[in-house]
């Protein structure tokens, strides 16, 4: 390559085009896809402090060779020979400079060579000073921020000339990895990366100790860092949408506006409730556990707070929609749903028993309640609300497998569905975006709707050129759904009982779901405005470890949420054609007295 085709002036000329702009539901941004614009700042304007962080980060030797660290070449040749593959570079900031601006980020051999030959042209055609201007100003720092002083005037409102050593350390602490130092992003891995520069600085000798540990003390706090670490999966899952919907480039130039469902205050409840139960059971079971959660508007879908897991900036899997993990006893009140449309009664009653299933190989099953225990003769009310596996079991047999998956597939679970007696346990995967959907048509007047994060977009000119349309169909009545709420209401009644001082302000129904080997925990409750599921577990599908259940790991992080929430609507609306009756929630008899031990409330 001719020293004549190495321009750097380049990319300090373009047009970065208009911020995309996403409005939470009240109309407030809380988001934007951009490119900024790189501001120029001349070397001489910077302060020394700010020089040496990024030598001491970056290549400390920078200053005294010709654009190549011999050591660091033999050292990464042996290693990637050991490898036989390029695993580690040896990169100088005349290299990295190179590479930002001729190269990819391909490994490859004959890239690093190529990228080698150019750096040694460089450093012949310019002056060190204006090798490291151009870096300086062109490295990325995340959330499309490029150069030192576009950093400085996003996170301080500041040109990079007034930095202090602590945010020196800062801006030179991202440059190993953007997505998970950046202080928009992590406040706490940024703080970290910034003391390990500044300590850095003082084995350089750039600063005495007194110096350094008045630096390390120095809280780290960022504008609008807020804004960014709030729905980071959320902030993703949009913008994939909106690449396919606009382009690429469109999103991050064009100046369009996007209308999103979500809710900022929601989400970040949502966010402090789960981070912290996440982090909490993580330390007394399995240090692998994640999850998602998910909250939608009863009647719209709309998502109000959308979690795909504990960690953006280490995982950027959306558990919420991409994660398929086994339903379990989520799936159960879908099958009692169609054994009332069949004409039973949550006043019925069938004996909980051991049984044995003989499948098509000729292989016995024998089921058996979470406890180990059976309880004779109990009403389906009493199995629905105590999850019940033999009369869930017994149910399904009785009404039979296919109204139930045809109506499973209304609910838009995906499947694929097997017409075994294993089902009625939730033998089925699905995401926990399915699942919440699935459940919200109880809450919702037995209608399914759709949960999604858009509702248009709007062109730079203030035209729509997408609105969303609605998925909505009314799948069971509304007399047979507001019984199953009712009856869904009844496990939280208890535990409500149990700590009526720490409870919601509302009415609220729910279902648990543990898998097999206590792999995935689920918990899914509605209240009369949202509808909320949380999944805890391993990636990997491995078991959590023995008696680990959803009340004390997804139930936390639900009620954690709505006790932060205010509601409007304090109690259920029900089909007026209903009327309550009290039984007994084993032999299904009427009770005339509703305090009596054992009688609940039912709708008929």
């Amino acid at each position: 390559m001719h020293n004549k085709c190495i321009d750097f002036s380049a990319l300090e000329r373009y047009d970065p085009g208009r911020a995309t702009i996403l409005l939470d539901c009240h109309g407030n941004e809380w988001a934007r896809f951009a490119l900024d614009k790189r501001k120029v700042i001349r070397i001489e304007e910077l302060p020394q402090h700010l020089i040496q962080a990024f030598l001491a980060a970056e290549d400390w030797h920078f200053y005294d060779h010709f654009g190549l660290s011999i050591k660091g070449i033999v050292r990464s040749f042996l290693v990637n020979l050991y490898h036989r593959r390029v695993v580690q570079g040896a990169s100088t900031i005349t290299q990295q400079l190179v590479r930002l601006l001729f190269f990819d980020h391909r490994r490859t051999f004959t890239r690093k060579i190529k990228e080698q030959l150019v750096s040694l042209l460089v450093e012949m055609q310019f002056s060190k000073d204006q090798i490291f201007q151009t870096y300086l100003n062109h490295v990325y720092f995340s959330c499309g921020i490029y150069g030192v002083e576009a950093a400085a005037q996003r996170f301080w409102g500041k040109s990079a000339a007034e930095v202090t050593l602590d945010e020196a350390a800062m801006l030179a602490a991202i440059m190993s990895s953007p997505g998970t130092y950046s202080p928009l992003l992590n406040l706490e891995a940024a703080r970290k990366r910034r003391d390990v520069i500044l300590r850095k600085m003082l084995r350089l000798n750039f600063i005495d100790q007194a110096v350094c540990e008045l630096a390390i003390a120095e809280p780290l706090q960022v504008n609008d860092a807020q804004c960014f670490r709030v729905g980071l999966h959320a902030r993703e899952h949009i913008r994939r949408f909106l690449e396919k919907k606009i382009g690429k480039h469109a999103l991050y130039t064009g100046g369009y506006r996007v209308q999103t469902t979500i809710d900022v205050e929601t989400q970040q409840k949502a966010e402090d409730a789960f981070k912290s139960h996440v982090a909490k059971i993580r330390k007394t079971i399995n240090a692998n556990i994640d999850g998602a959660l998910l909250t939608i508007d009863n009647a719209t879908g709309q998502i109000r707070a959308l979690i795909g897991g504990a960690d953006f900036t280490t995982s950027k899997f959306n558990r919420a929609f991409q994660a398929r993990r086994q339903l379990g006893s989520v799936f159960k009140p879908l099958i009692f749903a169609a054994a009332l449309q069949q004409g039973m009664s949550f006043a019925d009653v069938f004996v909980d028993e051991p049984i044995e299933i003989t499948d098509q190989y000729g292989t016995v099953w024998k089921p058996n309640n979470y406890n180990l225990q059976f309880n004779g003769e109990i009403t389906l009310a009493y199995a629905l609300s105590r999850s019940n596996n033999i009369v869930s079991i017994k149910t399904f047999a009785q009404v039979g497998a296919e109204p139930i998956i045809a109506l499973a597939k209304k609910a838009r679970l995906l499947g694929p569905f097997h017409q075994y007696a294993s089902l009625s346990l939730g033998c089925i995967d699905t995401t926990l975006h399915e699942a919440v959907g699935m459940f919200n048509i109880f809450a919702n007047h037995g209608t399914y709707v759709e949960p999604h994060t858009i509702v248009w977009i709007k062109d730079p000119w203030g035209s729509k050129i997408y609105k969303h349309r609605s998925v909505s169909e009314q799948i069971l009545p509304s007399y047979i759904s507001g019984q199953v709420l009712k009856v869904l209401g009844l496990g939280l009644d208890r535990v409500r009982a149990l700590m009526p001082q720490k409870w919601i302000d509302c009415q609220a129904a729910s279902k648990t779901g543990t898998t097999n080997d206590h792999r995935t925990c689920w918990f899914v409750g509605s209240t009369p405005e949202l509808t909320t599921g949380v999944y805890i577990g391993c990636d990997d599908n491995r078991s959590m470890g023995k008696s680990v259940y959803p009340l004390h790991t997804a139930f936390p992080v639900w009620i954690g949420l709505h006790r932060e929430l205010i509601s409007n609507k304090k109690h259920f609306s029900f089909d007026p054609s209903l009327r309550e009756i009290f039984i007994d929630e084993k032999s299904g008899k009427r009770v005339a007295d509703a305090r009596r031990k054992g009688a609940i409330s039912i709708f008929v």
